[in-house]
């Protein structure tokens, strides 16, 4: 797993800080996960889930039965000290201002190897889901043929009032596109995927 991502991935790492995070996330509230037993253990992965605050990642990713490596805004590797903390820990720059060639490459790097991408479609914080989704996943999906998964996390926006977070993995989504996919199936793909994302809080008690 040394060489799965482009940055400087550190698995070791990787598996302190996620115990960190879980521990501490049990500790100041309540973290549950549903569906863990979706999340295929091997073979390329993309995990789309939904984003409404900044400790959607490590919810995620503390609750994923394998590691999971994220694109971040190139803003936060130009912050001394977190650039480096969150290359270890599996992420890699994205330019949120344009299409990012050099980011999606390393994100077919990581699918190419085996591992397991976390992607949020809506591309920046949605808590009103207001900002149409990127069809970046439906790409990805396409070209590389990773088996896709839609992910719901909710509680993360409450954190601060030490309310329950709750992180879902539904079911595998089967994968038609072809390697060449029009923009138009794209696009259809990623609406088909927001539904089921958004499907998934009728999982949570109270919804």
């Amino acid at each position: 797993m040394r060489t799965v991502n482009p940055g400087e991935f550190d698995v070791d790492f990787y598996a302190s800080a996620k115990g960190f995070v879980r521990i501490f996330m049990t500790l100041v509230g309540r973290i549950e996960v549903i569906g863990r037993e979706n999340v295929p253990l091997t073979g390329p992965l993309i995990i789309a889930c939904n984003h409404v605050a900044y400790l959607d990642p490590p919810a995620l990713g503390c609750m994923s039965p394998r590691p999971v490596f994220y694109m971040a805004k190139k803003e936060l590797f130009d912050i001394f000290f977190l650039g480096k903390l969150i290359r270890k820990l599996g992420a890699f720059p994205v330019d949120r201002s344009r299409g990012d060639t050099p980011a999606m490459k390393a994100a077919l790097r990581v699918l190419q190897t085996g591992a397991a991408l976390g992607i949020f479609p809506e591309g920046t914080r949605n808590p009103e889901r207001l900002v149409v989704p990127q069809v970046g996943v439906a790409f990805l999906a396409a070209v590389s043929g990773a088996t896709v998964i839609p992910a719901f996390v909710d509680g993360t926006t409450n954190a601060k009032q030490f309310k329950q977070i709750t992180v879902i993995f539904g079911k595998p989504i089967e994968n038609k596109l072809p390697r060449k996919a029009s923009r138009e199936a794209l696009a259809k793909y990623t609406d088909d995927l927001m539904g089921r994302i958004y499907a998934l809080r009728e999982n949570i008690d109270g919804n």
